[in-house]
């Protein structure tokens, strides 16, 4: 990549070559327009769309885009990238502004592509700032996107999902675009140095490293806004008397002097900060709670949105714990009409604060759950004796058996509110926070009684058995898979997986053994704009992928790698054309497969990206399930305590893929931040006789559970501990713990 070089103090230089004059230019065009990229190599930030691998990048080099829609803030690349298309694309380009264009535009550009298409030519229409399409303009476009007759890409700054035709956004694929960061920005400031054609390379321009410093911060990720001040800075400063210009810190504060806060009243800045500031607020983080407020006030938002907004939190997060919080946030509302503005502000912040910092509860949301139930339930009548009986008392016994709780000691009495039906329906759940916590106590005691004096509790008989019939093993199998824990156990492991992995859109990920594709198609669905690469072992299990992915589009299928786990890491050597690298990594029940699983690990580290994670996860098999811990040994507790010693002595020669043992591993293969997580899955386990048969087996080839028992018991022991087995366990549903362990290694 071409850089400026940098002269003494940090600054940064252009290149040496003078110019006749920086105000006789050739070009018409601003310095921003001039240094639009024109490839993407050329394009600078929007890895998260744009980096190898990504979806957007991989359908531009294929020439085979559908309908986009590119959002974000100014100066972040949204028309820059639309001509990066415009230059890579073999399809006819074509573009409208909104703004400036009407539904005949619309139509004009529709009647010509229609022209190209029968003559087999595809047409890309570009459309900038396309939320400023009204509704009929968006309608007019609908049925030729929807028809392929144009291939639509449209810029805007708001929300796709507010502002622009829900058929329109159904039918797109949306790319949201970020601010630059600060590396991005001082990029383009060098290339713009640095080029003598379009930028001022050709101009002995010195850039002082504070002033550079001011732009990029006072640009807030705005290239172009850095540009455009950048050009009023070289332009707007004589150059001394070697010809050469100098920047200084002064002169860069004059060419852009206040920071632009991106703010619309009804555009996703304002909806995203109030939601900041609430949020804040809620999390009892004062100083963020400040910072938002300030930025809302800093742009001009109404005082009086942001108190209703309060005076909504004060009962709705804060509640009961602090009783006097609505009436602090209603004075404060009700001092600032008094006040109004700019000592208004004062009462602003004194209710952000007392909000942010009193103890929160939101005891109030069983209002909620009482709605729902009222929805839900069934009309219920009124308990006759809560029924008023100043009118009917004496005909229907209205009203009857009622008791009046003022005469009562400490003015309460047990006695039936909730309908027959809700009887013991929990709505109100005090916190433990402030005067709520001290109320918390005396609540649940009277539920505890009303329920008491309420209900009585019944028993019922055992259910007798009516029927028998043969042994039936294919039958067994079925059993015990339908009610076996390893289906729920798999379907807890994937979801706890990507709650922790926070798998993002635009993610590349890399299953190490997909298997039949547990977690292949759940990492599919999450990455819409991303990629998924998945390595399995078996052909059979290749070929079950590829069908399945036939159905998607070509661009949204998953690499499949044939290749036990071990070779993972070769064979993304030899298969992959450009510097791929994955955001996430998963592997599941793999490490009892790897000869050296440091070697290996360390190697498949290598393929992250800075800040992406490998995610370990493997059953603990030294915590596994203890059969001895359900049986009931009432009478025979001795043996019961030998039957668990030599449980425990089992387990614990295993080899087992512990947590200490998995952020160790981590660790050696050189992945920083090393953390654990366990899953506990507790699920109905069906056991066959056949399975107890397995466990103990004959006393010529005994099986390895009662090998390991008979170390410790005699024969009558063993004996007994078989019958008493099979009594409990052959053919029965048991409960059934299994404990995985998930290890997180990397990045953020």
């Amino acid at each position: 990549m071409a850089t400026a070089p940098r002269g003494e103090s940090g600054t940064l230089r252009s290149g040496m070559t003078r110019s006749p004059s920086l105000f006789h230019r050739p070009e018409d065009e601003p310095l921003a327009a001039r240094m639009r990229p024109r490839t993407l190599d050329e394009f600078v930030g929007q890895d998260h769309i744009l980096g190898p691998g990504r979806l957007l990048r991989r359908a531009i080099q294929a020439d085979q885009l559908t309908s986009l829609i590119f959002y974000g803030p100014p100066g972040t690349g949204k028309t820059t990238l639309a001509r990066v298309i415009a230059n890579s694309t073999r399809a006819h380009f074509t573009a409208l502004n909104a703004v400036l264009s009407g539904v005949k535009d619309i139509r004009e550009a529709v009647a010509e592509a229609q022209e190209r298409q029968r003559a087999g030519h595809r047409t890309i229409l570009f459309v900038d700032e396309v939320h400023r399409f009204n509704k009929a303009q968006q309608d007019a476009l609908l049925p030729w996107v929807e028809s392929g007759t144009v291939v639509l890409i449209g810029a805007t700054t708001e929300n796709p999902y507010f502002e622009v035709n829900k058929a329109l956004v159904s039918r797109s694929r949306i790319f949201q675009l970020k601010p630059h960061d600060e590396s991005d920005l001082r990029r383009v400031v060098a290339l713009v140095l640095a080029d003598e054609r379009r930028g001022l390379g050709s101009v002995p321009v010195d850039l002082a490293a504070d002033a550079l410093d001011h732009l990029v911060n006072v640009a807030n990720g705005d290239a172009r806004a850095l540009l455009n001040a950048l050009e009023l800075a070289a332009t707007t400063t004589p150059p001394d008397e070697a010809g050469r210009v100098t920047i200084t810190r002064e002169v860069a504060e004059e060419s852009i002097q206040q920071r632009a806060v991106l703010y619309d009243k009804e555009g996703d800045a304002h909806f995203d900060t109030i939601s900041a500031f609430i949020k804040s607020v809620r999390g009892s983080d004062a100083d963020a709670a400040l910072y938002w407020l300030a930025k809302m006030v800093y742009a001009g938002e109404d005082p009086r949105f942001i108190l209703r907004r309060l005076i909504i939190l004060a009962s709705e997060d804060v509640g009961l714990a602090d009783p006097q919080a609505l009436g602090v946030v209603t004075s404060a509302a009700q001092a600032y009409d008094y006040v109004g503005l700019p000592e208004g502000r004062y009462h602003l912040a004194q209710a952000t604060l007392y909000l942010a910092t009193a103890p929160k509860s939101n005891s109030t949301m069983g209002f909620f759950d009482a709605l729902e139930a009222v929805r839900k339930e069934r009309e219920a009548e009124v308990p006759n004796h809560l029924r008023d009986g100043n009118r009917d008392a004496e005909g229907f016994g209205h009203g009857a058996g009622y008791a009046y709780p003022h005469a009562y000691r400490e003015h309460w009495v047990a006695q039936q509110y909730l309908p027959a039906a809700l009887q013991g329906k929990v709505f109100y759940r005090p916190s433990d926070r402030g005067s709520e916590g001290r109320i918390r106590d005396d609540v649940d005691r009277r539920r505890e009684a009303q329920l008491a004096a309420m209900l009585e509790e019944g028993t019922h008989a055992p259910v007798e058995i009516l029927t028998h019939g043969p042994a039936d093993r294919a039958r067994d199998r079925w059993l015990e898979r339908t009610v076996s824990s390893a289906g729920e156990r798999l379907g807890r492991v994937r979801d706890v997986l990507f709650d922790l992995a926070r798998v993002q859109r635009h993610f590349v990920v890399l299953d190490v053994a997909a298997g039949t594709g547990l977690l292949t198609w759940e990492a599919v669905r999450r990455t819409p704009e991303g990629q998924v690469w998945a390595a399995v072992h078996e052909s059979a299990h290749a070929t079950t992928l590829r069908e399945g992915a036939a159905r998607l589009d070509e661009l949204a299928r998953p690499v499949v790698l044939e290749s036990a786990p071990e070779g993972v890491p070769a064979a993304l050597a030899a298969g992959s054309h450009e510097p791929i690298r994955f955001d996430r990594v998963f592997a599941r029940d793999v490490l009892q497969h790897i000869a050296e699983p440091t070697a290996w690990l360390r190697a498949i580290a290598s393929w992250l990206t800075h800040d992406g994670s490998v995610f370990l996860a493997e059953v603990d098999a030294s915590r596994a399930q203890r059969l001895s811990t359900l049986v009931d040994w009432s009478g025979r507790e001795a043996l019961g305590t030998a039957v668990a010693e030599a449980e425990a002595t089992l387990y614990g020669e295993a080899p087992a893929w512990t947590a200490a043992r998995l952020v160790a591993l981590a660790h050696d293969a050189g992945l920083a931040d090393a953390s654990h997580h366990e899953v506990v899955v507790r699920a109905d386990q069906r056991i066959s006789a056949r399975a107890v048969e397995r466990w103990f087996g004959t006393a010529e080839t005994p099986g390895p559970y009662a090998a390991a028992l008979a170390k410790r018991l005699e024969g009558a022991e063993l004996a007994e501990v078989e019958r008493r087995y099979r009594t409990r366990f052959a053919d029965h549903v048991v409960p059934w713990r299994t404990v995985v362990t998930i290890v997180r290694a990397g990045g953020s």
